[in-house]
C-alpha cells in the first residue's frame, strides 16, 4: 500500500520479522503493533542508538523502507514470559571453555599471595609492619572472594 514502509525487526537469535508501518507512526505505536502487551520489555535499537523516546516518529528517526531495527527483550520479563520462551530461542548457554580468561584470575592471585608470604617469611627484614598488615588484609580479602565465587 502507498505510504507504508516495511521494517525488518532482527532479534538476538538471528531471526527476522517484517513489520509494516507508516512513517508518521511513533516508536510507541510500532512497539504496540509488533509486541502487544510487551512494550515495556522490548528495547529497539536503530543504527546503534536505543530508541527511548516513545513519541518520536519513524520519519524523524530517518527510518525508511527496508531498514533494520534490532530488538531485545529486557530481563524484566513477566512470569508468563519466563515460562514460555520466545520461539527459536536456545536453552541456557553451555558452560564456557575450561580455560577462559576469568578462570585463571583467582589461581594467579593465589600464586602472587603465596609468593608474598614466602618472601615475608624468608626476608622478614624487608617487610615493615604496614606491609605485613596489608599482606594479611589482601589474603583475607582474596580468601573471602574465592569462597564467594567457588563456594556456590
Amino acid at each position: 500500500a502507498p505510504g507504508l514502509i516495511k521494517i525488518r525487526l532482527k532479534f538476538l537469535n538471528d531471526t527476522e520479522e517484517v513489520a509494516v508501518a507508516r512513517p508518521e507512526d511513533t516508536v510507541g505505536i510500532l512497539k504496540s503493533k509488533c509486541f502487544p502487551g510487551q512494550e515495556s520489555q522490548m528495547k529497539l535499537i536503530y543504527r546503534g542508538q536505543l530508541l527511548q523516546d516513545q513519541a518520536r516518529t519513524l520519519r524523524s528517526l530517518r527510518i525508511t523502507d527496508n531498514c533494520v531495527i534490532h530488538c531485545h527483550r529486557s530481563r524484566a520479563a513477566s512470569a508468563a514470559a519466563a515460562v514460555l520462551p520466545e520461539p527459536g530461542a536456545a536453552g541456557p548457554a553451555p558452560p564456557g571453555l575450561p580455560l577462559a580468561g576469568g578462570t585463571l584470575m583467582v589461581p594467579t592471585v593465589m600464586v602472587v599471595l603465596a609468593l608474598g608470604w614466602y618472601f615475608r617469611i624468608n626476608y622478614r627484614q624487608l617487610f615493615t609492619a604496614p606491609a605485613t598488615v596489608s599482606l594479611i588484609g589482601a589474603t583475607v580479602l582474596v580468601t573471602f572472594l574465592a569462597f564467594g565465587l567457588y563456594g556456590q
